[in-house]
């Protein structure tokens, strides 16, 4: 990130949940010396008038928001889907980050699913989903960082440094431990391997325990209770159409009703450009 000037990429809708992923993304823009890209979708049949309409609004909106936060601002007019669109983009341009606003799961969403989720795992790139605007813009003080016995869970150490590093984040690692001896195996492995890195870089941590009950559910509470600025996550490997209709676990985190910030990894997910923090230790 220091020596290439790379964008954030903000999915924008003119709704308010996309201005408040906007006020994110200049809040992460400035500090790691990052653009920002607006990227709207339309509908493919689009016709010219209302996509000329449409170009004018965001050539104004893009003006406005530059001057008013003191930061480039650029925009990009995507065909088709949110569903491929969005994650196109984004890997296309290899962006340095994603960060979407979402209403929540509301309505039909609680029965097939978040939209948001669908979105996200089309992605090599990081996301952040935020419901609300940050509450300044300052750093991001603590971040929610669960541990289990998944081997993707390796993969979000590196934006753990990332944000350990340009944020000073403090990493509260919550470790859902198993009377299953193969899973404590794995769960300490993965552990171990996040304790490695953040010791190597500096990265202040605590370890807590993840008290029994539902993982999603306890994560949410206790960042609650620590006044978290971010969850951070990693999806479902290889997640089915079964998963949006009973409710992946990181979808129910997503969408907390306390409307903590969530950053998602995915699983292989490409952020190369924090592999410096690593030690050797890459995409």
């Amino acid at each position: 990130m220091e020596e290439q000037k790379k964008l954030i990429v903000v999915p924008w809708d003119f709704s308010h949940v996309a201005e408040n992923a906007l006020a994110h993304a200049v809040k992460i823009g400035k500090m790691v010396n990052n653009d920002i890209c607006l990227l709207h979708i339309v509908d493919s049949g689009i016709n010219p008038k209302e996509l000329a309409q449409k170009t004018a609004s965001l050539k104004k909106l893009v003006e406005e928001n530059a001057t008013k936060y003191s930061i480039p601002i650029i925009f990009h007019i995507s065909k088709g889907s949110i569903f491929t669109e969005i994650a196109e983009y984004a890997n296309e341009k290899e962006a340095n980050l994603v960060v979407m606003g979402t209403h929540g799961m509301k309505g039909m969403q609680k029965l097939t699913g978040s939209w948001a989720l669908k979105v996200i795992v089309k992605s090599k790139i990081p996301f952040i989903v935020i419901q609300d605007p940050p509450v300044d813009q300052e750093r991001y003080h603590n971040i929610v960082f669960p541990v289990d016995f998944r081997g993707e869970n390796k993969e979000k150490i590196k934006m753990a440094i990332f944000m350990g590093k340009y944020f000073e984040s403090k990493i509260h690692m919550l470790v859902s431990f198993s009377t299953d001896k193969n899973t404590l195996r794995k769960t300490r492995t993965n552990l171990n391997f996040a304790i490695k890195y953040l010791i190597q870089n500096n990265i202040e941590y605590e370890i807590h325990n993840m008290p029994k009950g539902n993982s999603a559910e306890q994560t949410i509470d206790f960042a609650q209770k620590t006044n978290a600025d971010l969850i951070l996550i990693v999806t479902t490997k290889n997640i089915t159409i079964a998963d949006y209709m009973l409710g992946a676990s990181e979808q129910q985190i997503i969408a907390n009703s306390s409307r903590i910030p969530v950053c998602c990894v995915n699983p292989k997910a490409s952020f190369a450009s924090v592999g410096q923090f690593m030690g050797g230790w890459g995409s």
